[in-house]
């Protein structure tokens, strides 16, 4: 198998020749230290990785109005005051939509532009039946979060539940057609990377979440998997209050699964596998930023025996790899990966 062809095995729930390996976004600090001066497709290529997306942080590649660049302060294309920290993903300091007033008047960005695909054509281009071609999109709770601010907008599903329900369907129509964009264009997985929790457990109840946020979720999902492409979600967190609806939005797989937060790959497994693939979940907190690489080695092994047996998953980190994860570490990740998960899986 080549890489495209192990990570679509994975994501069908199959078995494919090695357990695939693949990664959101990758700190270009951290490629820099493996290899110095490599691109971010070669270093896909150098280290064999199964699938390559844009890797690119949070909507700096189009649009950008800078308020303070000594300050690294910017507004991006939805009107979000955002700030660079020493992280690749910029902090949202404010967003635009304070009143129902701000929302008749907002016009979101055009989610048909074709330079708000940044890389993808090059990348498809390059990579076509080669690796297996991702694309970051979100659904229906993060944009409206950076445009309301996070608290408001939690309040809004108690105080002002038709405002926010207003305004998540404005952002679920924009990723509706984003997808359609960037599927058209040759992405074949979609990842929704809306976080819904950290790690004592969901940012709202599950009720709410089944009445705000799943209805959204599912228009996204139907849509990738009509274009063609398979639907990864993402959220940190500890999500096992929310599992059963993520399923029944239509997912085809759920990444990262963090360790740290309750999320046990092997009760994910035993509960989930027949239908999910599951993407995840070495820990890039302690594990890869501090721990020593025979930690790492021994949890790659742990994971792979506890999630690849019958197929459906892929090797992944429990979020990214940001810049204070230890180069040495994310090497000996992946050359475990590629040890120890041939199938069949026995060792």
């Amino acid at each position: 198998m080549n890489s495209r062809e192990r990570v679509f095995a994975a994501l069908n729930r199959n078995e494919p020749d090695q357990v695939p390996i693949i990664e959101g976004l990758i700190d270009l600090t951290i490629i820099n230290k493996i290899f110095p001066g490599s691109s971010y497709m070669d270093f896909v290529e150098k280290v064999g990785l199964d699938a390559v997306g844009i890797n690119q942080p949070w909507d700096i590649s189009t649009n950008i109005k800078w308020i303070d660049k000594q300050r690294r302060i910017y507004q991006d294309k939805w009107g979000v005051v955002r700030q660079f920290t020493t992280e690749a993903v910029s902090y949202p300091l404010e967003g635009p939509i304070h009143s129902e007033k701000d929302l008749k008047k907002y016009i979101p960005p055009n989610p048909t532009d074709e330079a708000l695909l940044g890389d993808l054509p090059q990348i498809v281009n390059k990579f076509r039946g080669k690796k297996a071609v991702m694309w970051l999109s979100h659904d229906a709770f993060i944009i409206p979060s950076f445009l309301r601010g996070m608290d408001n907008f939690l309040m809004d599903f108690i105080v002002n539940p038709n405002f926010a329900r207003k305004l998540i369907n404005l952002c679920v129509e924009f990723n509706v057609e984003e997808v359609k964009t960037a599927v058209r264009a040759g992405a074949e997985i979609i990842i929704l990377g809306d976080d819904y929790a950290f790690k004592q457990g969901p940012l709202m109840s599950p009720s709410q979440f089944r009445e705000f946020i799943l209805p959204g979720l599912t228009k996204v999902v139907q849509t990738g998997k009509r274009e063609g492409a398979f639907v990864i979600k993402h959220t940190d967190g500890n999500i096992w209050s929310l599992m059963d609806m993520l399923v029944e939005g239509g997912i085809d797989a759920i990444n990262p699964l963090e360790p740290d937060a309750g999320m046990d790959i092997g009760k994910v497994k035993r509960k989930y596998g027949n239908k999910l693939c599951l993407v995840g979940n070495i820990d890039c907190g302690y594990l890869l930023s501090h721990a020593s690489v025979e930690k790492v080695i021994e949890a790659v092994r742990r994971c792979i025996l506890e999630a690849a047996p019958g197929g459906g998953f892929i090797m992944s980190s429990s979020n990214s790899i940001h810049s204070s994860v230890k180069p040495e570490n994310y090497m000996a990740m992946i050359k475990a990966a590629k040890k120890h998960g041939k199938y069949p899986i026995d060792f």
